[in-house]
Order: structure tokens, then C-alpha cells, then sequence
């Protein structure tokens, strides 16, 4: 089966200002695709150049085999799309907004199902100038899941909402990934990105600096975070282990080696010997510590 979304060496510039160079990436069905990077490193660009927004000045993008601006019509009926520049007008209230737009389909989503799914059953019957930031993002995302679509571009869509409305935004992009569709989310928040995300695209300054799966690119960094019960002597213990260890602060530590059962034996009778005892290990290095080290990377090059 042919890719969901397929972009090789695209390059969109902004007059003399180059927004994105040689980028390739590609998101099968079923498959979470995360963009992550600083403000200016080009994601909003990609996902309008991806939607048929804008033309690329080389390159190749196709969504659902599709050139998204030769073929739009065909591309936007096969795929959602939930945007930062998005609004609906001030006085229709979620249940008329999602009432008026099943009607360009064909066979819609029940607006009723996606009322109860996205809990917007509460204020269905709100002004959009009366919901909150949370509430208005669910009601944009129930509208790109209106067609049935076969894939979802979702940009920053957890941006203003409460801890029990991205748990529903989470669930609610879970199950569209369990029914086959491709989802490709921009987002600034990274514990979000790390529970949904199957693989991880990091751009800077307009190229993919870091592309792969958490295990990937957790992968160049091997070191074990750890948690211990209390200050032990960084020195003797990295003495001790024969690798490097730092303390980010009085309980937390990082030791520059692989997780493997025996290793974290020989971490454990090391922390005794000292009085202290192990509470947690994490042998992956979180994506929010990945990113941060590769952007760090990057920005110090030249």
C-alpha cells in the first residue's frame, strides 16, 4: 500500500527567505507522525504546503497519492485538517456548525456521535464567542473528523486545553490511528507528542534535523535516568560504575550507560553501598530531553 503522505526533497521559499530545503518524510496509514521545532523552523509551512496551500518551489508532495493542489478537491474530501488560523462565526454554537458542515458530505460522521466522543455535549448549544479555548478546540477537531477522514493534519491541537480535554483529544486521535487513518500533528508540547507519537520529525531553520521512533532517537543518548531516596557522592558512585554520572539535582541522576538487567544490578549495589536505594530508572531518554539536546546541537553549528 502506497504511503499516506509522501514529501521528498521539498523546498518552499518566501521570496529570498528559504522556509523549507530538502525535506523528506512519509506517514503510513495507521501511523501518529509528530513535527516538532522551535517557532520559524518551518512546520506551518509544511502542513499548508501538504494541504494545497501553498505551491512547492521544488520538490515533491503527494497526500493520498494525490498532488494536493492539482488535486485538491479530491485530497480535502479524503482528509481532516485542524488549524491555528481556523474559527467558525460568533454566534453559531458547536451543534449547528457541525450540523451545517455534514451536509457538503456525502456520509458524515453522526454530529451527535461526535458531540458525545469529544465531550461537547455540555455546550452544544454555546455561541463559539462563549466557549472556552478547550472547548472551541474540540469543536474544530470534530469538524475535521466529520468526513470520515483518511487522514488528520492537526496543528498544535492540545494548544488551550485543560488536562481532561486533551486526555479526550488524545483518546480521540487514538482511535482514529486504530482505524487506519494517518495523523500528522505540529505541537510545542512534548509530553503530549511522547503519548501519542509513533515517529518524531524535528525541524530547524527549514531541514529535518532528527527524524525516527521514541526508541530511535532516544537511542543516540545512552544514559539511565534515575530517581534514588536520597544525595549520594556523584564521584564515588561514577567511580564506582566506571562510567560517567551527573546529578541534575539532589535525587536525580544520570549515568552514561545502557540499561540492561545487569548493569542495573551493579547501579543498585552501587547506590547501597552509599545508603541509598533506587525508587525509579528510565532506560529511554525522554523526548522532551532528546529535543532539547538536539536543538542545543544545532543551534551551536555555524
Amino acid at each position: 500500500m502506497s504511503h499516506a503522505v509522501a514529501i521528498e526533497d521539498l523546498r518552499v521559499d518566501y521570496g529570498p527567505v528559504r522556509a523549507l530545503e530538502d525535506v523528506s518524510l512519509t506517514v503510513d496509514y495507521g501511523q501518529v507522525l509528530t513535527l516538532l521545532g522551535p517557532n520559524g523552523a518551518g512546520k506551518t509551512t509544511l502542513v499548508e504546503t501538504l494541504l494545497g496551500f501553498r505551491s512547492p518551489d521544488a520538490g515533491t508532495v503527494r497526500l493520498h497519492g494525490r498532488d494536493p493542489r492539482r488535486d485538491h478537491a479530491e485530497v480535502v474530501a479524503r482528509t481532516g485538517a485542524l488549524l491555528q488560523r481556523g474559527g467558525v462565526w460568533l454566534p453559531v454554537t458547536p451543534a449547528q456548525v457541525l450540523d451545517l458542515t455534514a451536509a457538503y458530505y456525502d456520509a458524515p460522521r453522526a454530529p451527535g456521535e461526535l458531540l458525545e466522543r469529544l465531550d461537547l455535549r455540555g455546550c452544544a448549544r454555546t455561541p463559539w464567542r462563549r466557549l472556552s479555548g478547550g472547548e472551541q478546540q474540540r469543536t474544530l477537531l470534530a469538524l475535521a473528523l466529520l468526513g470520515r477522514p483518511r487522514a488528520l493534519v492537526l496543528d498544535e491541537p492540545t494548544s488551550s486545553v485543560d488536562p481532561e480535554g486533551r486526555a479526550v483529544i488524545r483518546e480521540t486521535i487514538d482511535a482514529e490511528r486504530q482505524r487506519g487513518c494517518a495523523v500528522v500533528i505540529t505541537t510545542h508540547e512534548l509530553a503530549e507528542a511522547e503519548r501519542l507519537t509513533d515517529v518524531v520529525t524535528i525541524l530547524h531553520r527549514g531541514h529535518v534535523v532528527a527524524s525516527g521512533s521514541l526508541d530511535e532517537l532516544a537511542g543516540q543518548d545512552r544514559a539511565v535516568a534515575l530517581e534514588v531516596s536520597g544525595p549520594v557522592d556523584v564521584a564515588r558512585l561514577a567511580t564506582q560504575l566506571g562510567v560517567a554520572v551527573e546529578a541534575t539535582d539532589a535525587t536525580h541522576l544520570r549515568v552514561h550507560a545502557t540499561g540492561d538487567p545487569a548493569r542495573t544490578a551493579e547501579i543498585a549495589a552501587a547506590l547501597a553501598a552509599q545508603g541509598a536505594t533506587l525508587v525509579a530508572l528510565r532506560t529511554r531518554a525522554s523526548l522532551e530531553e532528546r529535543y532539547l539536546g538536539i536543538i542545543a546541537d544545532e543551534r551551536s553549528r555555524p
